[in-house]
């Protein structure tokens, strides 16, 4: 019984990280060019998690094209760079896009 309840606050602690990551997207920007699922003017979160399945250093990857922006990785559209976002924001943001599924 223990061990259900205490994986039960599991779950809602990580729920309430979830919601805490989503906010901080919203707040920096993130959902004006993407969304989770369909393509915006930036690919969706799930087709970034997609392309980097698998790649090792995958959030370090993403975290410095949140940071310094990009050109070319998803046609002719760049991504602006976003750099007053601090080292544990990007590696947050970074670290939930890869967890996001179609």
């Amino acid at each position: 019984m223990l061990v259900f309840f205490s994986m039960g606050l599991a779950s809602l602690a990580q729920a309430a990280d979830v919601d805490k990551t989503i906010e901080l997207a919203k707040s920096a920007g993130c959902y004006t060019c993407h969304a989770n699922a369909e393509k915006v003017v930036g690919p969706s979160f799930a087709d970034i998690a997609a392309k980097y399945a698998g790649e090792k250093d995958a959030a370090a990857s993403l975290a410095q094209s949140i940071q310094n922006g990009s050109r070319g990785k998803w046609g002719r559209v760049p991504m602006p760079p976003h750099p007053s976002l601090g080292a544990p924001d990007l590696k947050t943001l970074s670290e939930w896009v890869l967890t996001v599924k179609p």
